[in-house]
């Protein structure tokens, strides 16, 4: 089945990804494996799998509790 979107679901689907070596700060998970790390220099290379991309982690106030309260799944809050 294909999903339709329109550009502006598309638009907030979309992630940015940073290389290994960008100035940075903030919480990042790894592009391949989602290990998590916060940053405040340059981005490592992810030290569990090796990847060289990362994504900004999406943060949430709540983010721990709605794992805990809904097994994992943050978006059950909305």
């Amino acid at each position: 089945m294909v999903q339709r979107m329109t550009v502006t679901q598309a638009d907030e689907d979309y992630v940015d990804f940073w290389p290994a070596g960008s100035q940075a700060k903030g919480e990042f998970r790894c592009a391949d494996c989602g290990y998590g790390a916060v940053v405040t220099a340059a981005l490592p290379r992810c030290p569990m799998c090796g990847c060289e991309s990362w994504e900004t982690a999406s943060w949430s106030p709540f983010s721990r509790t709605a794992a805990t309260v809904f097994g994992g799944d943050p978006g059950r809050l909305q």
